[in-house]
């Protein structure tokens, strides 16, 4: 397992669960069927990945809708660097996973508001 450091896994827990919850926030919808999606689509990150996201509960940036967006987005950009710097064959599985789960989550409900797609949007540019 390559290590980590807790500032790493923490920037790593606020992107995976920061890009579910604004994606779920985007647009009102089942709370339920939107975790669940999420979290099925967290079985796509690899071994190491996910033991660092279940390491400990994640933290989303305080303040505004305007903060905790742009707090996740920095937050998503940044994990793409610190996956590199670690194993950069990581980051194309990391991209492909949270992009999933973003859209597994905007789909839960059986439709995708404009609200969502446009928030799924920004995820991946932030994850480009």
């Amino acid at each position: 397992m390559t290590a980590y450091t807790e500032a790493e896994g923490q920037t790593l827990r606020t992107a995976v669960f920061g890009a579910m919850v604004l994606v779920s926030t985007a647009d009102p919808g089942s709370v339920d069927e939107e975790s669940q999606a999420g979290v099925r689509a967290i079985t796509l990150l690899t071994d190491d990945l996910r033991a660092i996201i279940a390491a400990a509960p994640p933290s989303l940036p305080k303040g505004s809708a305007s903060d905790v967006e742009s707090g996740v987005l920095a937050a998503l950009r940044d994990s793409v660097a610190i996956i590199n710097a670690h194993e950069p064959r990581d980051v194309a599985i990391f991209r492909a996973a949270v992009s999933e789960m973003c859209r597994s989550v905007a789909g839960a409900d059986g439709e995708v508001a404009a609200a969502e797609r446009a928030m799924v949007t920004k995820v991946v540019e932030a994850l480009s």
